[in-house]
């Protein structure tokens, strides 16, 4: 039986991506997905596989065919005793959490969101903050992929290891992922610590703040001189999780239902942008508990966001950070969202961000009805004079001529991609403009 098909317009989550396919096709397998990129280039179309769209640039977008990976979620194997885990592309991360700690494993480090599949995650470069634990990338070991000429392939760190390197961030660029083999670690226990903060003080103990624990992250409230800090750390136990009614107090109603609240107010009166940060910083107070790693690396999100964020080298952040903030009187910007900033040890996919360099990461949001181009603009122009590299996912202006320059593999990656899919079979208009055409 053929696998299913159906038309329509397919947006991403934010709502500011749509792209409307000649079909979606739901592959049950790797050889149904290289039957389709076969199919597709007899009828000279180009071949997409989204996630669940959490990426705001057009990485996903196909006027060709779209494969939706929602039938591709078996996990094939999971060996206790290495911690090797394979599983196909479509398989979300959180049903991918559970299933690992149910085999007493887990995921080193994450992002802060686990809704987006296995693939699209690790395809864009989806990152933590970590001291000694990398972002995503670094956890793959195995890839399996349909190429452009429809033969399905497995790379890894010594089998064809250059298309590993390349295809680990590749954003599709180089045939469809269908399968990932993550190496997986122990389960293990994290002890949160959140602490408001003022903007001073953090800078100040920024590399104390970094040194001291595993995995450091603050926001910064725009406007005000508040600051949330947070400290994760691994700990032998007990699980101490926050008290339910806690627990929905803060993150889901403090952090989802009053902050939307909040943004669809300061969208209506701007004026209150600043007393109303001023407030959310000591809303979100202090507060400390163990649990599960990846209950406390990611959170829910359901007020929904445009975001930009960009990777520079560590030593440039408190400078960075300075000058942004000098940016908002400079140009009187009016910003209800906090600023994220997270750090990160180097890695060596090609096309990681943290590629070559320990690297922090400045993440900036606007509500997602809200205008963002001059914020985004103005931001962008201070982190790539350091050399910035944008998150593949996330929106941002540069092109193939400035990425060129701050990737050291950039030329072998699109040297491979001529190679692998000279008549562009993956190709869509956000990939011509990051990787050149």
């Amino acid at each position: 039986m053929p696998p299913e098909t159906s038309p329509g317009v397919w947006r991403n989550w934010a709502g500011n991506q749509q792209s409307t396919p000649v079909r979606t096709v739901f592959p049950r397998s790797a050889e149904e997905v290289a039957e389709q990129v076969r199919r597709a280039a007899e009828d000279g179309l180009t071949v997409r596989m989204p996630g669940t769209g959490h990426s705001f640039t057009g990485a996903a977008l196909t006027d060709g065919v779209q494969l939706s990976p929602r039938e591709l979620t078996a996990v094939r194997s999971i060996d206790t005793a290495t911690g090797l885990v394979t599983a196909e592309a479509g398989l979300p991360l959180w049903r991918l959490n559970r299933l690992l700690e149910e085999h007493g494993l887990a995921l080193a480090n994450m992002g802060d969101i686990q809704e987006q599949t296995i693939a699209g995650a690790s395809q864009t470069g989806t990152h933590g903050t970590g001291r000694d634990h990398a972002g995503l990338a670094s956890q793959v070991v195995g890839l399996e992929m349909v190429l452009a000429d429809g033969q399905k392939v497995t790379c890894s760190r010594t089998e064809r290891p250059d298309l590993f390197a390349a295809a680990v961030v590749g954003m599709g660029a180089l045939g469809v992922v269908t399968a990932i083999t993550w190496q997986t670690v122990p389960a293990f226990l994290l002890r949160a610590q959140e602490e408001p903060m003022a903007w001073d003080e953090v800078l100040s103990r920024l590399d104390e703040l970094e040194a001291d624990n595993e995995h450091f992250e603050f926001y910064w409230f725009p406007h005000s001189e508040g600051c949330l800090t947070k400290r994760n750390n691994r700990v032998d136990g007990p699980r101490e999780p926050l008290p339910g009614f806690r627990a929905w107090l803060d993150d889901e109603f403090l952090s989802n239902q009053v902050f939307g609240v909040a943004q669809r107010v300061t969208r209506r009166l701007p004026g209150s942008i600043g007393p109303i940060n001023g407030i959310s910083a000591k809303l979100l107070g202090a507060r400390a508990y163990t649990d599960t790693s990846y209950k406390v690396f990611t959170t829910s999100r359901t007020v929904r966001f445009k975001e930009q964020e960009y990777a520079i080298p560590r030593e440039h952040l408190v400078p960075a950070l300075r000058e942004i903030r000098a940016a908002f009187d400079r140009h009187g910007w009016r910003i209800s969202f906090p600023i994220e900033v997270r750090v990160l040890p180097a890695e060596d996919a090609w096309l990681s961000m943290a590629h070559g360099r320990r690297t922090a990461f400045i993440a900036i949001h606007v509500y997602h009805r809200n205008e963002h181009a001059a914020y985004f603009e103005g931001v962008e122009q201070i982190l790539t004079a350091l050399g910035g590299r944008p998150h593949w996912g996330k929106m941002h202006t540069r092109d193939a001529s400035y990425l060129e320059t701050a990737y050291p593999r950039f030329a072998d990656f699109t040297a491979l991609r001529d190679e692998l899919d000279p008549d562009r079979r993956f190709a869509n208009p956000y990939l011509r403009q990051v990787l050149g055409d």
